[in-house]
């Protein structure tokens, strides 16, 4: 976990958002990602980085509204958004093209800023039904912070 927060405390203009994606992937066994970014003119949140997203699906996930699907409702409630098994999911909080993707257990985490504003989203997922642990949302939580003060 430390090794990720030096990556983003570390993170120049000329590093990716794509490597600390991944490294997070990666801490937490995860096959997609994506993380987001509030953009101010229009207010939806932009892609900014994405691992294991098919493609066919990007053009859904590139611009989400703030309350739309899982990255949209964490950033609206401004705390961790989580489905266990999103194939059988009948909460409407993901939006249908998500299945598609074939993620199971995801969670999504807002970015805020230092006073509390919101930047964006971290997202990740596994191909199976999981369900994260308050530890694992609270170093994700703690992670999506780090990139808020990077960011």
């Amino acid at each position: 976990m430390e090794i990720i927060q030096d990556l983003i405390v570390n993170k120049t203009q000329e590093d990716s958002w794509d490597t600390i994606l991944h490294a997070i992937l990666e801490k937490f066994s995860c096959t997609t990602g994506t993380i987001h970014f509030i953009h101010p003119a229009d207010g939806l949140l932009h892609i900014s980085s994405h691992a294991g997203i098919p493609e066919h699906i990007l053009p859904m996930v590139e611009k989400i509204p703030v309350g739309k699907g899982i990255a949209g409702a964490a950033a609206e409630k401004k705390e961790a958004v989580e489905i266990c098994n999103l194939q059988s999911d009948t909460s409407g909080v993901a939006k249908p093209a998500a299945k598609d993707t074939k993620v199971s257990g995801s969670v999504a985490v807002p970015i805020l800023h230092h006073d509390g504003s919101l930047l964006g989203t971290l997202g990740i997922g596994k191909f199976e039904p999981y369900s994260f642990t308050s530890e694992e949302k609270d170093a994700l939580t703690e992670l999506a912070s780090a990139i808020g003060a990077a960011a």
